[in-house]
């Protein structure tokens, strides 16, 4: 747990910025979807390596805020859900 309110407000900050980041990616990951047809099935290789790319980005990001969850004492109800 952070020692001051300084700390404190620093890694709520942080926070913050990985859930917009988190969000923006996975917006784009829905635009690829949904430009498929809804599948991954319908992709051209390029988009699918795209999607996966993205994927993975927002599986880190996603591991991030879960440990400043822990850090902040955060509940699992408090960020976004793991679609």
């Amino acid at each position: 747990m952070p020692e001051n309110e300084a700390d404190q407000l620093a890694l709520v900050q942080k926070y913050r910025q990985l859930v917009e980041a988190y969000e923006a990616l996975d917006s784009r990951i829905d635009e690829l979807v949904t430009a498929s047809r809804g599948s991954t099935e319908q992709m051209s290789a390029a988009d699918l390596r795209q999607y996966r790319e993205l994927a993975r980005k927002r599986t880190e990001l996603l591991n991030d805020m879960r440990l400043l969850e822990q850090r902040l004492n955060l509940s699992g109800d408090d960020g976004p859900s793991a679609d």
